[in-house]
């Protein structure tokens, strides 16, 4: 597989988002399932794995480190604090809390690194710019824990590019995290530009558009309550009736290609530039493998042009996130007249 640099790392340029393993798509698979994908991932190639304290409140993290902490050396990991579960009510029951203050993100990377069964994580996000707190007193935080050798590298997740500047401006960031996808095209307002400009990694995760820009896309009405896409504007029903209009020309143009829809939807991603990474995740073996294949794929220019035409910002319906979840965040978004 073709690589791609993430700070002083050289990773697979499709790499796996570790979320799927444990919540947030429906019933997770069981947990011997999600060790033989992550197995089968680093055997097919893939060499950067993203996880998070909050998927699964740690359970992620968990399943990671019982199966790969054996071949800790043959990978770049890459997990996130300041976004986490917390046991608000003294009850035993989890809620996620965002907190960036110093101490919590302290707390949150030794608890990661216990999960993860490893002595370093290689890439250590900022999961939310926590608004209440300065970005510089967070990513200070971080810096520090650089120090201690507990973390290599610092990256960002869901943050603009004027916040991305004043964390640089404390210590070098990394990698910035944020959905980019043919039906989230946030990032090209200033993110992506910026990233380039100041040599952080760009690391973009649901680069299927949720599973939409897929050959199976999910049947809305059989969705798991517990599903994150329940709360996301594009599925609500009228929305996705009219963002499924899209997907007949999407294939037509993914077999004009010789490709999946899928590889064509992340293919498209590794093609706007070379500081790009793709980040999908899946629970599915044949998914997994179908995903690392794009990798390969090559998109002439027409085809370029013709899918960029079709799905975008301004013909998909619907804001990505709910309204909680669009304040919880610090994208830039694009403004309609």
């Amino acid at each position: 597989m073709q690589t791609r640099k993430i700070g002083p790392f050289e990773v697979s340029a499709v790499s796996l988002g570790c979320m799927n393993i444990c919540h947030a798509y429906g019933k997770p698979p069981p947990p011997e399932h999600a060790q033989r994908l992550l197995l089968t991932a680093l055997d097919q190639g893939v060499t950067h794995y993203d996880t998070a304290a909050m998927y699964g409140f740690g359970v992620s993290e968990t399943i990671i480190g019982k199966t790969l902490s054996s071949r800790r050396s043959e990978f770049m990991l890459a997990s996130k604090g300041g976004m986490a579960g917390v046991d608000v009510a003294g009850d035993g029951k989890l809620v996620r809390v965002i907190d960036g203050r110093p101490e919590t993100l302290r707390r949150n990377c030794e608890d990661s690194l216990r999960r993860l069964q490893t002595d370093v994580i290689d890439l250590y996000y900022l999961h939310r710019w926590d608004k209440k707190v300065p970005i510089e007193d967070s990513v200070g935080e971080l810096s520090r824990l650089v120090e201690r050798g507990l973390i290599r590298t610092i990256g960002l997740s869901e943050v603009s590019a004027a916040t991305l500047r004043k964390a640089h401006a404390i210590h070098p960031i990394t990698a910035l995290q944020t959905e980019y996808s043919l039906w989230t095209r946030n990032p090209e307002i200033a993110v992506l530009q910026a990233c380039q400009e100041l040599g952080v990694a760009f690391v973009a995760f649901s680069p299927t558009a949720r599973g939409f820009l897929t050959s199976s896309p999910p049947d809305i009405r059989a969705l798991d309550p517990k599903d994150i896409r329940c709360s996301m504007p594009r599925f609500s029903p009228d929305n996705w009736s009219a963002n499924l209009k899209l997907l007949p020309a999407f294939e037509a143009l993914s077999q004009a290609a010789a490709c999946t829809p899928a590889q064509l939807a992340i293919a498209w991603v590794l093609h706007q530039a070379k500081h790009i990474i793709a980040l999908p995740g899946t629970t599915s073996l044949e998914h997994l493998k179908e995903d690392i294949g794009a990798a390969d794929v090559s998109l002439s220019e027409e085809i370029l042009t013709r899918v960029g035409r079709l799905v975008n910002q301004d013909t998909v319906v619907g804001s990505r996130y709910s309204a909680q979840s669009n304040s919880e965040v610090d994208t830039e978004v694009f403004t309609h007249v």
